[in-house]
Order: C-alpha cells, then sequence, then structure tokens
C-alpha cells in the first residue's frame, strides 16, 4: 500500500521533534471517518504541543489546514484532524490510558520504517 505523502511528512515532523513510539494506523476500511490515524507521543505537556505544532507548520506549508483543533491548550491529547488523516499527540501517560491502539486492533498497523 502506497502510502501518502502527507501522511510521510507529518510521521517525519513527529521524528523531528522525538515524539516516540509513532505509529500509523491504515483504518480506511474499518471507518468512514478517516483512512489514517497517526498516533505519536510526547514525555510531557510541553512536548506533545511542540510535535502538534511542527506537524501543523509543515502541513500548513503545503497548503493544508486542520479542520479541527483539540487539546492544544493542555498539551495532554492533541488531536489534529485533516480530514483523511487523524492525528493524535498524546502525553505518554493519555496514551497508556486510552489505548488507541487496542481500541483499533483490526486496523492495519504500518511500520514506520517502511515510512521513511
Amino acid at each position: 500500500m502506497e502510502l501518502t505523502k502527507e501522511v510521510k511528512l507529518i510521521v517525519n515532523a513527529a521524528q523531528d521533534k522525538k515524539a516516540f513510539d509513532i505509529n500509523v494506523l491504515n483504518i480506511a476500511g474499518l471507518s468512514s471517518i478517516a483512512d489514517y490515524f497517526v498516533v505519536a507521543s510526547g514525555n510531557n505537556e510541553r512536548q506533545a504541543v511542540a510535535i502538534a505544532d511542527e506537524i501543523e507548520d509543515r502541513m500548513s506549508e503545503i497548503g493544508l489546514e486542520p479542520l479541527n483543533k483539540e487539546g492544544h491548550q493542555t498539551g495532554r491529547w492533541v488531536l489534529l484532524d485533516y480530514g483523511d488523516i487523524i492525528v493524535h499527540v498524546f502525553h505518554r501517560e493519555e496514551r497508556e490510558f486510552y489505548n488507541l491502539e487496542k481500541l483499533w486492533v483490526d486496523a492495519e498497523s504500518i511500520e514506520i520504517e517502511d515510512i521513511i
């Protein structure tokens, strides 16, 4: 499966801000809300916001703005909705609590090594 350049850009932006546990889930066949979830973690609120800001800046450079943005004030779970791609940037504790990957266990998980 060929990933979009936008997914690759999001992953690279997250990596540049030292995000960890980056996971791309292909949910296209499971839901109509999006084609991909990109899930990443930061060690603290400040890092989570910095990761989200970097993603937003890079997407803006190619002319894409989020349709919706949530959680930026707290930095515990920042959500950037780009329509076909929804980005979740978590504080480590929130990621463990909500465990999106377990909720979407039927989604194809794409290895980061295959993206970059």
